[in-house]
């Protein structure tokens, strides 16, 4: 298939500083993608050079078959949402969302109509004559985000648009946004440092850092199989353990042996990766394998769930943690001090030479 934006070998240099290295990807018309990463990783920039706001050092940008590598942003089929939401706080509701349609000289009763359905696309019918000062933070972004919808663009661009937002009006807009792209179709990037953000709105996630691709791949795969170290640890909470690979698909920690498969040579010091909900606490069954006591060091209370942090000899002088229900710490009236028997899942320990 055919992608509908293509990147190929797309550089930034500042001066003697580069800022993107070697960028190649391909979306796919429909998608909706996350560029994810650190601050300062390259993300927006990536995004910027998309939108034709910066020029790249080197490579090429071609969407729906047209090259656009040196087009200036005028020419180029894409609507977008910054972060400060970029409204004209002068204009109308229902200018600013009219505003791409005047310079296309849309014939004003069309162009209202127009400014009409969008505004009950994104929840906010009634607001055509309300100005952007008498909007709440999330009623701006959607009126942004109705701006950049209204020349019905083949590629929306959205910058952060949901961090300046509070936690609960963020998690709301974010569903929403995906909704309105699924319902819609329209091939979207979206730029985010937000892992949580990320895992619940792409279809794939691109985790970027020091200018680089580190790994693409679905939430799921990403999350459960990161292709590199810091994507492993980028991406949630990890428990990284030294270890010694041994023969018989076994893995050492301190002087006690694992079950882990593997394909390198015994004696290699590697590092495991592993998640805390894949220590288990229940169910533990006679003759399962990777099974060690443990004794409780700390517990962070975390709603309805805790992050439990646990000492093992098995696993030497390292801290592990694991998530554990509030409901199962109650019934098993377990506290600081107390000793349980967990299990390490050998499927989900991802080694890392």
């Amino acid at each position: 298939m055919t992608p509908y934006l293509k990147l190929e070998g797309i550089r930034k240099d500042y001066g003697s500083f580069t800022a993107l290295r070697d960028i190649d990807l391909d979306i796919a018309k429909g998608e909706f993608v996350c560029f994810l990463g650190p601050s300062g990783c390259g993300k927006t920039t990536l995004l910027r050079i998309v939108a034709g706001l910066e020029a790249q050092s080197a490579g090429r940008i071609q969407m729906a078959g047209r090259d656009i590598s040196v087009l200036p942003p005028a020419q180029r089929d894409y609507g977008i949402v910054f972060q400060s939401y970029a409204l004209f706080p002068n204009l109308s509701v229902a200018d600013n969302v009219a505003y791409g349609l005047v310079n296309r000289r849309m014939p004003r009763a069309e162009a209202r109509a127009r400014v009409d359905e969008l505004l009950q696309l994104v929840g906010l019918p009634g607001s055509q004559g309300k100005f952007p000062a008498q909007l709440s933070g999330g009623q701006q972004q959607r009126i942004a985000l109705a701006r950049a919808l209204a020349t019905a663009p083949g590629l929306l661009l959205l910058d952060e648009p949901l961090s300046a937002l509070d936690a609960i009006v963020r998690v709301h807009l974010r569903q929403e946004i995906r909704s309105l792209q699924r319902k819609l179709g329209v091939t979207t990037i979206m730029v985010t440092h937000d892992q949580e953000e990320a895992l619940a709105v792409a279809d794939r996630i691109v985790v970027m850092n020091h200018g680089v691709i580190e790994h693409v791949g679905t939430p799921l795969q990403v999350y459960r199989d990161p292709g590199t170290p810091f994507v492993a640890d980028f991406v949630g909470r990890i428990n990284v353990l030294p270890a010694r690979l041994a023969e018989g698909q076994r893995v050492a920690f301190a002087d006690t042996l694992f079950h882990c498969p593997h394909d390198g040579p015994p004696g290699s010091e590697v590092k495991i990766y592993l998640r805390p909900e894949d220590v288990l606490a229940r169910p533990i069954a006679p003759g399962d394998s990777n099974v060690f006591d443990a004794q409780i060091d700390k517990i962070e209370f975390l709603g309805s769930y805790c992050l439990v942090h646990v000492r093992a000899e098995a696993l030497g002088t390292l801290l592990l943690t694991v998530y554990l229900s509030l409901n199962f710490l109650a019934e098993q009236r377990l506290e600081v001090g107390a000793r349980l028997p967990l299990r390490l899942l050998p499927e989900r320990m991802r080694i890392f030479a």
